[in-house]
Formats: structure tokens, sequence, C-alpha cells
């Protein structure tokens, strides 16, 4: 149960970051486009950032740090179970 769950969770926070880096990549583009006079969807992107874009930086985080102390805790309590 803790592996798949693990498994999910890794799963998610992969999919997760690549969300984050095309949002990343696409206001990148979007302040170049609008510096040069091309509409890119800055606009779109910025509407965006609050009920999509925010969520899933703090959700990657979070992700991010429950996975380490997920790994952190296996590694304690195996090394214990060993001795």
């Amino acid at each position: 149960m803790k592996d798949k769950f693990l498994n999910w969770l890794n799963f998610f926070l992969v999919a997760n970051i690549f969300l984050v880096l095309f949002s990343f990549f696409w206001f990148a583009a979007a302040v170049v486009g609008r510096g040069f006079g091309v509409p890119l969807g800055l606009d779109l992107w910025y509407r965006l950032w609050e009920p999509v874009f925010t969520p899933a930086i703090g959700i990657l985080m979070g992700g991010a740090i429950l996975s380490g102390i997920i790994s952190w805790l296996n590694k304690r309590f195996a090394s214990k179970q060993t001795q």
C-alpha cells in the first residue's frame, strides 16, 4: 500500500513539474512577445496564474517535502528493523 502510494505521488509530481515548467516557458515567451508587440497570451497567462499555476507550484513544493519525509522515515525505520 505504501509503495503504491509513493509511486502515485511520484507520478503526480512528475506530471505537475511538467505543468509548472510549461507555465514558466509560456510566461517567458509571452513576456518576450509582448516586448516585440506579438500577442502570445500573456493576458490569459495572468488570468490562469491564481487558479491554476499558483496551486500547481504549491502542490509541487508540498509533494516534494512529503516525499522527502516519507523517504527519510522509510530509511530510519528500515535501519532499526535490520538491527
